[in-house]
């Protein structure tokens, strides 16, 4: 179970006792949920940090007519969920979160979070400096799509995808599979390959299995 919950980017360069003493100072709980149980409920108050130590997850949330929306999948072991909401000024959450299968989570309780103890453990205070990297990554992750997204066309959308992830010779470097990318700036794969060939055609880029290679970096640029 440490094993699994060092590859969480809460515990990024902790020890495994580092990880213990977090748990057990924190007054951490690991909870078994099988299939079909509600982690936390829409409407509920934030009170937790979830981290998925095994199976899946569900974040849905429900209109008031009753239709059940899911809005994501927690599927990684040692991702985090709920997360925001322990930062936020709301007083509830917006959707819930329920088991997809038979799962076990991490449930760390948000205090330990917002201040070192009296003892000012070293793990404690990195643990605190890990969640401010990852809700700085969730930002710049969502300014980043904003920018994207905000592209009138699908040809802007994907040469702002490019251009932000372009060497100075050209060279793309993604992270993400064409599916991936397709569903990131919300379009169909089949639509994002017809894209990429249009443009290949028009001299913009230069495809080659999973390689692209940016040009004309100034054409690129004037489409925005």
């Amino acid at each position: 179970m440490i094993s699994r919950l060092k590859k969480s980017l809460l515990f990024t360069h902790m020890s495994d006792d580092d990880i213990e003493n977090c748990i057990s100072c924190s007054r951490s709980e690991i909870v078994s949920c099988p299939k079909g149980k509600i982690i936390f409920l829409q409407q509920g108050k934030p009170e937790k940090l979830f981290i998925l130590i095994e199976g899946s997850v569900s974040i849905c949330h429900d209109t008031i007519t009753g239709k059940r929306n899911l809005v994501t999948t927690i599927n990684q072991p040692s991702d985090l969920f709920g997360e925001v909401y322990l930062f936020l000024k709301k007083q509830s959450y917006d959707h819930y979160a329920m088991a997809a299968e038979d799962s076990i989570v991490l449930q760390m309780p948000k205090g330990f979070l917002y201040h070192t103890c009296s003892n000012n453990c070293s793990y404690h205070t990195l643990l605190i400096s890990n969640m401010l990297s990852i809700l700085a990554g969730k930002a710049y992750y969502l300014n980043q799509r904003l920018q994207i997204m905000s592209g009138a066309t699908l040809r802007q959308k994907i040469s702002k995808v490019l251009l932000m992830n372009a060497s100075t010779d050209g060279d793309v470097t993604l992270t993400m599979n064409r599916e991936e990318l397709a569903e990131f700036i919300n379009t169909a794969r089949p639509s994002l390959s017809r894209e990429l060939m249009k443009m290949q055609e028009d001299g913009l880029i230069d495809t080659h299995k999973k390689k692209i290679k940016i040009l004309d970096f100034e054409k690129m640029q004037d489409m925005l």
